[in-house]
């Protein structure tokens, strides 16, 4: 016995915040999907996501982020679930390609999540304060079906500001441990996909239009986290990173943006033997790494998938 997936079947939402792209692909999305129905400024992941609950008309529906271009062939997807899966209680998450360093995972892709657990969900600002996982994503405290296809571009460079927010948030995320902030000690011990994760957001980009400053941000995000006494559950704060930027990064010269991913990438290595370069690659490096870097197939968590999604 099987369910049948078909994405045709359920709401998409787009869900956008402050996206300096964000009315250009709203408008790509609406040319493949007219219906799509959207959020757009409401402060907080988890009151952001049950607004989107409360607008869709099915039981599940899908989000699109405000900086991402979703592919044509998305509309054609089903996926047959065994009826053993509780589909009821877990997040459809499809990878999307991270147009600064070619990365294809979790990060920014569309998901597909059952409304009446989004509604009764306490993540990010709602969460529990007794609820360490919780407090700056979802993936910990919500059961995910990974799946390996890639459905959608995320473009979250059109901007220094937002590059170098994509960087920091990706930076600081991927230091924790199931979203909790680990001692130094332990940190080379994370998940090794994480790690070759942040790795490559800490050197590759320069190819790309503001990928320096993505770099930067991910260097900062790391340093911030693991090396000073800054209480990382503030990146989920999007009016707090604006302010951050606007004090501190937006400062930095143009010129000088890989003299200070040096200077961070300096303190990285000394302080948490990060085996990284001290200087992010260049333009031809990064675009060489592109060419060579294969990506690993993402983990499902569940049993019992078939369909596209699953190689």
């Amino acid at each position: 016995m099987s369910n049948k997936f078909k994405v045709l079947d359920y709401d998409v939402v787009y869900l956008s915040y402050d996206e300096p792209n964000a009315e250009e692909n709203y408008s790509d999305l609406l040319t493949k999907i007219p219906w799509a129905k959207r959020v757009h400024g409401v402060k907080g992941s988890d009151a952001a996501h049950k607004e989107c609950a409360k607008l869709s008309e099915t039981d599940r529906f899908i989000t699109v982020d405000g900086d991402n271009k979703i592919k044509d062939n998305f509309l054609k997807e089903e996926i047959s679930f065994e009826d053993d899966v509780e589909l009821e209680k877990c997040v459809i998450s499809w990878a999307g390609k991270n147009e600064v360093n070619g990365l294809v995972y979790g990060n920014g892709g569309l998901k597909c999540w059952p409304k009446e657990y989004v509604l009764n969900m306490r993540t990010h600002e709602n969460a529990d304060p007794d609820n360490e996982h919780a407090q700056v994503d979802f993936c910990w405290d919500l059961k995910y079906v990974q799946m390996n296809s890639c459905f959608s571009d995320v473009y979250n460079n059109a901007t220094p500001q937002q590059a170098w927010r994509a960087g920091f948030r990706e930076g600081v995320k991927l230091s924790l441990n199931q979203g909790i902030k680990p001692e130094k000690k332990d940190f080379l011990n994370l998940h090794w996909r994480c790690l070759h994760w942040l790795y490559i957001w800490a050197m590759v980009g320069a190819d790309v239009k503001n990928g320096d400053w993505a770099m930067l941000g991910t260097r900062a995000g790391v340093y911030k986290t693991m090396c000073t006494d800054w209480d990382y559950v503030n990146v989920r704060d999007f009016e707090y990173l604006n302010d951050l930027w606007q004090e501190e990064f937006s400062l930095i010269d143009a010129n000088k943006v890989t003299e200070e991913s040096i200077s961070y990438g300096t303190k990285l290595i000394n302080e948490l033997q990060l085996p990284i370069a001290i200087e992010p690659f260049t333009e031809s490096a990064s675009k060489f790494f592109k060419v060579i870097y294969q990506q690993p197939d993402r983990v499902n968590r569940h049993k019992g998938l078939s369909g596209s999604g699953v190689k």
